[in-house]
C-alpha cells in the first residue's frame, strides 16, 4: 500500500479516491502531537493494516523529534502491546512485571 504523508497525518487511497487507512495526530504545541484517531477500511481489517500504520506513525514522529499524547482507543492498547515504542509516548506506560 502507498501511504501519503502530511505534516499531521498518514494516510492511503484507493484509486478511486476511497479512504482505505488514516492515522491523524495534530500538534497540541511544539513538541507534542495528539495521536487520536486511526481509520482502517474494512476491506483491511484483521491484516495488520492499523498496527503497521502506528509504526509508520511512530517513526515518523519520532524523526521529527516529537513527543505523543496517545487520544485514540486502538492506540493507547497499542502503546500497552508494544513497550519498546513508548520512549517517545508520555501518557501510556504499561506496569513492570515484579
Amino acid at each position: 500500500m502507498d501511504y501519503i504523508y502530511e505534516e499531521n497525518r498518514i494516510y492511503a487511497k484507493r484509486e478511486d479516491n476511497l479512504l482505505l487507512a488514516e492515522v491523524t495526530f495534530p500538534a497540541r504545541d511544539d513538541v507534542r502531537v495528539n495521536l487520536d484517531h486511526i481509520y482502517i477500511d474494512q476491506s483491511l481489517r484483521g491484516q495488520r493494516a492499523a498496527s503497521d500504520l502506528m509504526l509508520l506513525a511512530y517513526n515518523y514522529i519520532k524523526d521529527r523529534n516529537k513527543k505523543i499524547i496517545a487520544k485514540c482507543p486502538y492506540a493507547i492498547k497499542w502503546f500497552k502491546r508494544h513497550e519498546e515504542y513508548q520512549d517517545i509516548v508520555i501518557n501510556v506506560k504499561t506496569k513492570k512485571k515484579a
